[in-house]
């Protein structure tokens, strides 16, 4: 390797792609291409960067595995910056098994990290958990150590773990100061903001209030009787009953939730349950028909007693009822949590982060677009969305991802 490549790969360790690009922008031989693609990725122009990577790939010959291999990280890299979520993740396996076999442990495990944050990016934590679990970040460079101690806290929090996501933040934040890489240290920093900002509303008899996430964990921890509105569940002592897909009986619990220690009208449970603003006899007669269906699910957690307006709660055990709400009452929040992480996404991305059809997000979105609460730009499979973030709010408890039980 010559003298320029060598200043140029230094230079993009260090986060300077404007010095690397002084060095080899005029050239074209395997290696430059790939820098170059590397430094065009750093300064954001990430559709340029993918087309340098595959040129460089290609340019490689066949005895260079391992400098291919290299280029199809970096490739990956770009892919998870640009939320390609599709992007094939075989090649990435092969490239990192490509690497471990030739000694290059550092960007082995560089693509490890890159399949665990997609994992996580995706949610599904379990598997990001197990594969994490296989790196020892000890040998690692500043910077990989970084991105190691990241994805513990964003498993850490995903999880409502916060002692352990501030501990794995702080040690994130002494390896990316060593690292001296502004943007990892940009990026630490953006991560150590979600544990500082509201996560959630807290409704209760004394009025709501906003809560951090390590106040959400200890919530979860007492001895309350909880209508969880992040999850759709009731939760109390240690037992989850899931509502997620029984909407209309978490709109009963939920009302009765915010009302206790009172009783709700039957008229406000039509309207809250049924989004009917008047109830005849035949809503009425429904009415107590769900009130039953709650009931029964509810038996070893509370009661509902009719009372001569409509109904009241009454827990078993617990002494005190909450109802634990979302920082934003959006029918998308979830997909306005994604959106608000400040990184354009496709509808196919989303379809797969979120579990669902890309049809069903496409016209979400356009619901959304109408309303002026996302934006997109681009055309056919190029299209991406975007929204700017929550101001004041973390978007964690957003996310589509299982929050514990006990």
């Amino acid at each position: 390797m010559d003298s320029l490549i060598t200043a140029a790969a230094r230079a993009l360790a260090a986060g300077d792609p404007l010095g690397a690009l002084k060095r080899i922008a005029l050239r074209d031989d395997a290696p430059a291409l790939a820098l170059r693609g590397i430094a065009m990725a750093q300064l954001g122009d990430l559709v340029r960067a993918k087309a340098l990577l595959r040129s460089a790939a290609r340019a490689f010959g066949p005895k260079e595995a391992v400098a291919r291999a290299r280029c199809v990280v970096a490739e990956a890299e770009i892919a998870l910056a640009s939320r390609d979520l599709t992007w094939p993740a075989k090649a990435l396996d092969a490239a990192r098994a490509t690497l471990a076999a030739h000694g290059d442990r550092v960007n082995a495990a560089h693509a490890q990290y890159l399949a665990v944050r997609r994992l996580l990016l995706i949610g599904r934590i379990d598997e990001a958990e197990r594969a994490l679990a296989k790196l020892d970040p000890a040998l690692f460079p500043p910077a990989l150590r970084a991105a190691h101690e990241l994805v513990v806290a964003g498993i850490a929090m995903r999880r409502l773990r916060t002692t352990a996501a501030r501990a794995a933040l702080a040690q994130a934040e002494l390896a990316a100061r060593h690292a001296r890489i502004p943007a990892l240290t940009a990026e630490v920093e953006s991560a150590v903001l979600v544990l500082n900002t509201p996560a959630a509303r807290l409704i209760a008899p004394g009025g709501e209030r906003l809560l951090l996430l390590e106040e959400v964990e200890a919530l979860l921890a007492s001895k309350a009787f909880i209508v969880d509105a992040c999850r759709h569940v009731v939760r109390g002592a240690r037992t989850v009953v899931s509502l997620a897909r029984r909407p209309v009986l978490f709109a009963l619990a939920r009302a009765l939730g915010e009302a206790w220690p009172g009783d709700v009208p039957r008229d406000t449970l039509v309207a809250r349950a049924f989004g009917l603003k008047r109830a005849d006899e035949s809503l009425r007669a429904r009415l107590r028909v769900e009130i039953g269906r709650l009931r029964r699910m509810l038996r070893t957690l509370a009661d509902l007693r009719a009372t001569q307006r409509g109904f009241a709660l009454a827990p078993r055990r617990a002494r005190e009822v909450v109802v634990l709400a979302r920082p934003v009452e959006e029918e998308h929040a979830a997909m306005l949590g994604f959106l608000a992480d400040g990184v354009s996404w496709s509808s196919s991305a989303l379809a797969l982060a979120l579990g669902t059809s890309q049809r069903t997000v496409q016209r979400a979105l356009d619901s959304l677009a109408a309303a002026g609460k996302v934006q997109s730009f681009g055309h056919g499979r190029a299209r991406r969305w975007l929204t700017p973030p929550l101001p004041g709010f973390t978007t964690i408890l957003l996310l589509p991802a299982p929050l514990p039980i006990d």
